[in-house]
């Protein structure tokens, strides 16, 4: 059996897998999103009358399909970066400043699990509900707070990579070993 290319031990490539995955999912919500716009317009064009409330829907749909894409961004190495200022650098500290970069994520993103938890409760204790269809808001923080955990999860992955002296954005998560 081949040896396993560094940065895509079990743990990493669950990880991988498992925001992959919920990625797609976020996807499949924008491209709702998008199909609902559509119907949208072409009802204001035809009937004259657009579906009540779309605004409500990109908004819920927009937020909660974002945070979804987000760990799969961490764990590719895929967000912003300034590679202007460490062009220059050895690969080895691009890949501590990576390493450091992902334990600021991992922080962040505790950070926000825990504002955003207590955001959770207060729009449920409250029962804060869209203006036009009644959506119970709290049940948009469902999977934030769980995009939120993946990327917490995916940085922790990340810094695992870059402590074997891997970048995140050179592994090829799926190819064969």
């Amino acid at each position: 059996m081949p040896a396993m290319q560094p940065g895509r031990g079990g743990f990493v490539l669950f990880a991988y897998h498992l925001c992959k995955w919920w990625a797609i999912g976020g996807g499949v919500i924008l491209f709702g999103i998008v199909a609902v716009n559509v119907v949208s317009v072409v009802g204001l064009a035809i009937w004259r009358s657009p579906i009540p409330g779309v605004y409500e829907i990109v908004q819920i749909g927009a937020a909660v399909a974002m945070f979804m894409m987000l760990p799969y961004c961490q764990i590719t190495g895929s967000n912003v970066s300034a590679d202007i200022f460490t062009a220059s650098l050895r690969p080895r500290t691009i890949t501590i400043l990576a390493g450091i970069g992902a334990l600021l994520g991992a922080v962040f993103g505790l950070f926000l699990i825990w504002r955003m938890g207590h955001g959770l409760k207060d729009v449920y204790v409250y029962r804060e509900t869209t203006a036009i269809y009644q959506f119970p808001v709290w049940i948009a923080y469902v999977p934030t707070l769980l995009s939120l955990a993946l990327f917490v999860l995916a940085a922790i992955a990340n810094m695992v990579q870059t402590a074997q002296g891997v970048l995140p954005e050179q592994v090829d998560h799926d190819a064969t070993a």
